[in-house]
């Protein structure tokens, strides 16, 4: 692949406490300051969470089972390689091998996430997905930042940022950069990015 690969590492997740449902995976890249976040559903965010937090579930979720079959099969996750975004959706692969034998197989970013942390397999992106979707969380403000807004000025539904103008979409992306509020960048950054894409 000619494409500059950036590797990964899963920071945590961020549990959406404004919209029911959604929540935001952050991944740090590889020695450097760039988070990208990846909106993903609940039982995908469970799956990962427990792992994260070293709880076993009773019986095998789907990922523990589809794992479970790979190690019967001797079948190993090389690597995830998440190498687009399109439409609003990340797109990944697996990279599977099996007796010298090596298969590339279509996997919604979740779900990679949830096998790669089982098996302790490596997860890349591009450099142009870090270029146009990672978000800097920069520990160096100057002291005479204003005081941060709060989370009630921060805070708007899909609807409501359609209508908000695009430099000030900006400005509340740094705020909400600047108090980590990563589900909330996640949707600004969205929002500024089909715009800019638009024109």
């Amino acid at each position: 692949m000619g494409t500059k690969r950036i590797k990964l590492s899963i920071l945590g997740i961020s549990f959406s406490q404004v919209q029911a449902g959604a929540y935001a995976l952050i991944f740090a890249e590889e020695n450097g300051v760039r988070r990208l976040p990846v909106v993903i559903g609940t039982p995908e965010a469970q799956s990962i969470a427990i792992i994260m937090e070293g709880i076993t579930p009773p019986r095998p979720l789907s990922h523990d089972l589809i794992c479970s079959i790979w190690k019967e099969l001797q079948i190993e996750l090389v690597e995830v390689w998440i190498y687009k975004f399109e439409d609003g959706a990340f797109f990944a692969e697996l990279l599977l091998r099996q007796n010298g034998k090596e298969y590339r197989i279509d996997s919604r970013t979740s779900d990679a996430v949830a096998l790669a942390i089982r098996t302790h397999s490596p997860v890349y992106t591009t450099e142009e997905i870090m270029r146009n979707m990672a978000i800097v969380f920069d520990e160096q403000y100057p002291s005479n930042t204003p005081e941060p807004a709060t989370q009630h000025d921060l805070v708007t539904d899909d609807e409501e940022l359609s209508y908000i103008r695009l430099d000030a979409l900006k400005h509340r992306l740094d705020d909400a950069v600047r108090e980590e509020n990563y589900e909330l960048a996640t949707r600004l950054r969205d929002e500024i990015n089909r715009r800019e894409n638009k024109s």
